[in-house]
């Protein structure tokens, strides 16, 4: 099955994005597969949808990814019930280390901190702005890009800082708040699932 084909025919807006969408299923992949990691920020909705996201990678979205018997040295009443996840932190979720930084150093830096603390190169950077222009989002991807990761940016049409910091940016065709908010879920959701599809 092909989740993104099919998120394009029920939005065809999103044609524009497809071949940046597919990138970043490709990146998402071969960072698992290299047990990587995926470090996801954001602001206000956007840290929602980072939460989002990594809700649908940690645990079955639309598959259950059961282990096989025997893959892991557990009794079946646990194993039975365990599901393959792809390893994503949403840095926003990360209340006491943010808002240390931001009290004690400087709030356009909180997210870079993270980032410089938690990246190896194997990991890949997921940053979402509507703008593209949020300064704690540009400041880790920035900070991703220098330490060697793959880096993919969600916004709007125009792109902001991200379209020029990211190797990957994924501009959905929006440039109002929240009509740019309606089309990131579908882009996630096609992103999600097509991960899951290939990996799983």
């Amino acid at each position: 099955m092909d989740y993104i084909l099919d998120t394009v025919k029920r939005y065809p807006v999103l044609e524009s994005c497809k071949d940046d969408i597919y990138k970043a299923v490709d990146a998402i992949c071969q960072m698992h597969k290299n047990s990587g990691k995926l470090l996801l920020c954001g602001n206000g909705g956007s840290a929602a949808d980072c939460e989002h996201i990594s809700g649908e990678l940690l645990k079955g979205f639309l598959k259950k990814r059961a282990y096989e018997e025997n893959e892991l040295e557990l009794e079946d009443a646990i194993l039975s019930k365990l599901q393959k996840g792809v390893a994503s932190i949403p840095l926003s979720s990360l209340s006491a280390s943010l808002t240390a930084f931001n009290n004690d150093v400087d709030p356009a830096l909180c997210y870079a901190q993270l980032v410089q603390s938690l990246a190896v190169c194997k990991d890949v950077f997921f940053g979402i702005s509507t703008s593209g222009n949020a300064k704690n989002v540009a400041a880790a991807a920035k900070t991703a890009k220098a330490l060697g990761l793959v880096t993919i940016g969600l916004t709007g049409e125009g792109g902001g800082l991200l379209k020029d910091i990211c190797q990957i940016c994924i501009r959905v065709p929006e440039t109002e708040t929240y009509k740019i908010q309606e089309l990131h879920l579908p882009v996630y959701h096609a992103i999600c699932a097509q991960i899951e599809e290939n990996l799983f």
